[in-house]
């Protein structure tokens, strides 16, 4: 690995093309690779930070993904998760786009309502799921069917 450390701080390597998010928060990284599907079986470089010192955040995650790009559901996944997050597309080593992730106001399909008795959790009711952003820090979801609360997510 050439990871080195400068000035008393670890540099990560650069990787040539693909995606980067970064401020997520300490601990979730774990997450943000099961919402990007990557596993054991996925062939291209990926680096995981954890828990590094951060200005802003005290501590946060990082992870960069090679090769990888990202698809609109997947970015509102990782707004559930991790509302402070950046993500940064790379090519050729430069970042070409930087944007932080924006919770929507209306989540559908994206988070299962933890309410047994909600028409979404209906075998027979072919109805997704919809949830409306009550608070975005901390994150506060209502679901619209039967309006149950969820706060903590994954």
């Amino acid at each position: 690995m050439d990871d080195k450390k400068e000035n008393g701080k670890l540099k990560i390597r650069n990787i040539k093309n693909g995606i980067s998010i970064d401020h997520i928060a300490a601990g979730r990284a774990p997450e943000v690779l099961k919402i990007l599907g990557i596993d054991g079986g996925f062939r291209d470089s990926v680096t995981i930070a954890m828990n590094v010192k951060s200005s802003k955040m005290r501590e946060k995650d990082i992870v960069k993904v090679e090769n990888r790009d990202l698809d609109v559901s997947e970015i509102n996944k990782i707004s559930v998760i991790a509302p402070q997050a950046t993500i940064n597309w790379i090519q050729d080593y430069q970042v070409v786009r930087k944007e932080k992730v924006k919770l929507p106001d209306e989540l559908v399909g994206i988070v299962e309502c933890p309410n047994p008795s909600c028409i979404t959790n209906k075998e027979r009711e072919p109805v997704k799921s919809i949830f409306l952003v009550k608070n975005t820090s901390p994150v506060v979801l209502v679901c619209k069917y039967c309006e149950r609360e969820i706060d903590s997510l994954y």
